[in-house]
């Protein structure tokens, strides 16, 4: 089919069969992908990522407790907002592309940055057997999929495990949180990320407890260094 016809099929079925932008819900226009020109301009994103390095408020999570290369976050987090959404789409309505597409989006402002040698490998967050299957897959995976393509590295969601099923987080303490996770997350394979230097990334940074857990536990299976990573801080 000529790529004329082609686009005017294209344009016959999206006015047949509308596509929403995940972060605001209007109709995508031709040339937007689940998210419209609006609302990635409106995004609230943290550029952590920008010197000067010392200035970054989400290092301050980690002070004190791990040897932690660089924290990163693409966006904050607003409760009713553009990130939210675009999260609950993510985690609870099964739009894993939007983890990749946010991935590839930071991953090339990272590169941009200067931070393409910076990591040597992606490790997502684990979820643990039982959830996932409930999920039916795992949010951080594809948010670091699109990271690792965007940075030119590997990833692997063969590193982690989770080994025991925890309670909720979202309405615990920071020391709850910590409690919750700290003994619960094993590295599978080592050979993987010994002498690396690893990106952990998960989809929200919150009091930090479970990348600080996921980070001891590779450092103790010898890798270099670690470095986080988030689609957003809250």
């Amino acid at each position: 089919m000529p790529a004329r016809l082609k686009n005017i099929f294209s344009d016959f079925l999206t006015l047949l069969f509308p596509v929403f932008c995940q972060a605001c819900e209007r109709t995508l226009a031709a040339g937007e992908d689940l998210v419209c020109t609006h609302c990635r301009l409106k995004l609230p994103y943290t550029n952590v990522h920008l010197p000067p390095p010392e200035l970054n408020p989400l290092s301050i999570k980690f002070y004190g407790k791990l040897p932690i290369k660089h924290v990163l976050a693409y966006l904050y987090f607003n409760r009713a907002g553009r990130t939210q959404r675009l999260l609950h789409a993510l985690k609870y309505r099964g739009v894993q592309e939007v983890g990749e597409l946010l991935g590839t989006w930071y991953g090339h402002a990272l590169g941009e940055a200067g931070y393409t040698d910076a990591f040597d490998i992606v490790v997502p967050v684990p979820l643990h057997p039982r959830k996932r299957r409930q999920r039916g897959y795992n949010q951080s995976d594809s948010f670091a999929k699109g990271l690792a393509d965007a940075l030119g590295r590997p990833w692997s969601n063969q590193v982690l495990k989770r080994t025991q099923y925890t309670a909720s987080q979202t309405h615990k303490n920071r020391t709850e949180r910590w409690e919750n996770v700290a003994q619960v997350f094993q590295v599978m394979n080592p050979h993987i990320i010994q002498g690396k230097k690893v990106l952990l990334v998960d989809d929200v940074i919150t009091t930090g407890a479970t990348l600080e857990a996921c980070a001891l536990t590779l450092l103790n299976a010898g890798c270099a260094e670690v470095s986080v990573g988030a689609i957003a801080a809250a």
